[in-house]
């Protein structure tokens, strides 16, 4: 359906830009200088981890230094690239371990390093990169084909994260072996519909059908197979529906502290799971063209993910809360489902370093997909800053998208021609809007603006959305504009540590955090009043002191109670709705741009 374009051709700007500027100099962009897991990793022949760190953490530095066109980055991820596939095997086999332990070694990690050389061979059209995917896929066929290797835990569980590689290399040149190891990954994989009865009601018990990050990539799955003669029937939306039912919040996440938690603003989503539903949502767009993917990943992208990283991206949580009113390390036993004491801190490796190497794909991603090929030719899938230098029908095209969404309601689009040629291009209309081009009403979903080009001509988008109280489970509400959720920002005591671990040093800028509260959190929406103003964008996009955007609301002090045997943890929805004081005017501030905040709110009971 669509494609994405090659790194030469995609230039971000604006905010998402410095947001991706923000990260190069953060903990994602310096982690081989800093955890040993990445620069001493098995896969460039040192004795660290040999598995998905090093694969995780490409997985986002490598668009990352491409998109920023930084020559020092590119050279350091190519160090990586050309370390790992330097290490392949004669026959194919590209994972550090001996050869007796390849029976034994789970192969989520092979799909993972492959999807990341198949997408940069892709981006950055290095064959070299590609030829090596086909050597480890068809090695991959070859052990499957003879039993050798048998997919188990985290393989079995995500099996369709190989399809992505595959269809890389099947779409440059198709061989029959490829459609038979896909057909083999499908069966041996695990079948996610077949334990959906058991996502309704969560328990104590650490499950991989119930992982959060494995559900957060599947939905994906049955998408991937249509490279393969597969049939779409929109099982993720199915899917997605139950988890949301039972285990939804109020930005479209689903709890997760590992495992489901159910319906409980208190509850935490892994940052993986983050990353990887932004993910599923741009694949989900790009292979079926069904926009609901790409309003929830904008819904996803402008809240969760900036929330759940300090704002220099030095520090990031391993649990983020939509109600959350402290970020501690418990005494005793933690408040998760199956997390430890240490999941909701702010730090380098809070509960286990898979996020740490993992998060850093979430902004560069979102910047590849700001504009996409399709058949005909471009489609502007997101209203964000970028611009594209292509060629079509062998004529140079430029298109920029100049505008500061969802931070503005208003985007320039300029194409130019270098000389006459056809094609299309289009622009994906946030769901909710009441959008205008160049002061004409727009419905729908999608505008084609033209088929024809010659020259330059430039179009207005204006959107426009009413911000409101929308319901949540358990009587309560949020606060929502378009695609931003807005929080009451609780003030925070931040609590540096420095300290050593493991051999793994925590220091300035890289510390773990303690954050408390300072200010007041248990209130009620006193009426469904809001009042919604832009500021002006600040260096940092995401800025708690000076947010982007904001919404007045009056809210009312209610009773609301502490979970039981906690004193930093809120219970899932007081106690009773009456107010217990006066009314007072309030500032909401975007969810992303909060670290403390409380998200869903009773509303209040008139006596």
């Amino acid at each position: 359906m669509y494609r994405n374009f090659n790194y030469s051709e995609i230039t971000p700007a604006g905010w998402i830009k410095r947001q991706l500027e923000i990260q190069a100099d953060g903990l994602a962009g310096q982690l081989d200088k800093i955890w040993p897991d990445v620069s001493d990793s098995a896969w460039t022949g040192g004795d660290k981890d040999g598995w998905e760190r090093v694969p995780y953490w490409l997985d986002g530095f490598v668009h990352l230094a491409y998109l920023l066109r930084d020559e020092g980055m590119i050279a350091r991820a190519n160090r990586y690239l050309k370390a790992i596939m330097d290490r392949q095997k004669p026959d194919g086999w590209i994972c550090p371990c001996r050869e007796e332990e390849r029976k034994s070694y789970d192969v989520w990690a092979l799909f993972l390093i492959c999807k990341v050389l198949g997408e940069y061979g892709a981006y950055a059209a290095d064959r070299r990169a590609l030829d090596y995917v086909r050597k480890a896929m068809k090695n991959l066929h070859q052990r499957m084909k003879s039993g050798e290797t048998r997919l188990y835990d985290w393989g079995k569980f995500r099996w369709f994260e190989a399809l992505i590689p595959l269809a890389v290399i099947k779409e440059e040149s198709s061989e029959p072996w490829m459609d038979e190891l896909a057909s083999m990954l499908r069966e041996q994989g695990a079948d996610y519909g077949s334990f959906a009865d058991t996502w309704k009601i969560p328990v104590f018990s650490w499950q991989m059908h119930t992982h959060i990050v494995n559900l957060s990539m599947m939905l994906k799955s049955e998408a991937e197979l249509l490279a393969f003669g597969g049939e779409y029937k929109d099982t993720a939306q199915k899917l997605y529906n139950i988890l949301q039912k039972y285990n939804g919040t109020a930005v479209g996440l689903i709890t997760g502290d590992e495992c489901l938690a159910g319906i409980n603003p208190s509850a935490g989503t892994e940052l993986c799971a983050v990353v990887e539903l932004m993910y599923s949502c741009e694949r989900l767009f790009a292979l079926t063209g069904e926009t609901k993917w790409a309003d929830l990943l904008e819904r996803i992208a402008f809240n969760a993910l900036p929330a759940t990283t300090t704002e220099d991206m030095w520090a990031h949580q391993y649990d983020q809360q939509a109600n959350q009113i402290a970020c501690i390390k418990f005494p005793g036993k933690a408040p998760w489902m199956t997390n430890g004491s240490e999941a909701n801190m702010f730090g380098l490796e809070p509960e286990y370093g898979c996020c740490t190497a993992n998060f850093g794909q979430g902004w560069p991603k979102l910047a590849m997909n700001i504009f996409l090929r399709s058949k005909k030719g471009i489609i502007a899938a997101l209203p964000m800053s970028s611009r594209i230098d292509t060629i079509i029908n062998g004529v140079k095209i430029t298109v920029e998208a100049q505008g500061d969404y969802p931070f503005s309601d208003k985007m320039k689009y300029t194409v130019t021609a270098e000389r006459p040629v056809e094609f299309e291009f289009a622009l994906r209309i946030p769901a909710g809007a009441k959008a205008k081009l160049n002061g004409k009403t727009l419905s729908g979903s999608m505008a084609v603006l033209g088929n024809l080009w010659q020259g330059t001509k430039e179009f207005t988008l204006e959107l426009s959305f009413t911000p409101k109280l929308s319901p949540r489970p358990n009587r309560m509400y949020f606060v929502e504009r378009g695609s931003l959720v807005f929080c009451l920002p609780v003030k925070a005591e931040w609590k540096m540590m420095e300290y050593t671990r493991n051999g793994v040093e925590r220091k300035f800028p890289y510390a773990d955090y303690q954050l408390t509260s300072k200010s007041g959190w248990a209130f009620g929406f006193e009426s469904d009043n809001l009042s919604f103003s832009f500021n002006k964008l600040n260096d940092i996009p995401f800025s708690e002191s000076h947010p982007p955007a904001e919404i007045k609301a009056e809210l009312s002090p209610v009773e609301w109670g502490f979970l039981r045997g906690y004193t930093a943890v809120a219970e899932r929805c007081p106690g009773h709705r009456r107010a217990v004081g006066s009314p007072r005017a309030v500032t909401l501030i975007p969810y992303g741009c909060t670290k403390l905040r409380m998200t869903e709110l009773p509303k209040i009971i008139k006596r």
